[in-house]
């Protein structure tokens, strides 16, 4: 059975001629991202902190499956990264909110194309073979 994927005119013009690594300083930025990016609950927290400061407790009811060490966890590493910002207010009890850095509402333009993305492609369209 042979089975074209759409794919072969992307790969057909790297054959003998045409070295196809990738730039090696652009696939370890990519690597990069990938790190910080990476985990299961990370993109939904800064998804969640969009539209501004939260919360622990609102946060967390926010994201449904997420438990609290977990929502800990993974704060801690974005704001080790530099994408989320924690203040503690000095309060009875105590209050403390997550809100985005610059740098991450740096990422709101790949966020609206992961959002067209999915709409296109999402869902049940992903399961579907097209035929040409």
């Amino acid at each position: 059975m042979n089975v074209e994927t759409g794919m072969e005119s992307l790969t057909s013009a790297c054959e003998d001629d045409c070295d196809c690594t990738p730039d090696p300083a652009l696939l370890a930025d990519f690597k990069h991202a990938i790190h910080v990016l990476g985990g299961k609950w990370k993109l939904e927290i800064l998804f969640a902190l969009m539209n501004g400061s939260v919360r622990f407790g609102a946060l967390r009811r926010s994201i449904g499956g997420i438990i609290q060490h977990m929502l800990t966890t993974q704060l801690r590493e974005l704001e080790q990264a530099g994408l989320v910002s924690r203040t503690a207010f000095a309060e009875k009890p105590l209050r403390v909110e997550y809100e985005l850095t610059d740098a991450a509402y740096g990422l709101l333009p790949a966020f609206k194309e992961i959002l067209s993305w999915s709409k296109l492609y999402g869902g049940a369209n992903l399961a579907v073979t097209h035929e040409t």
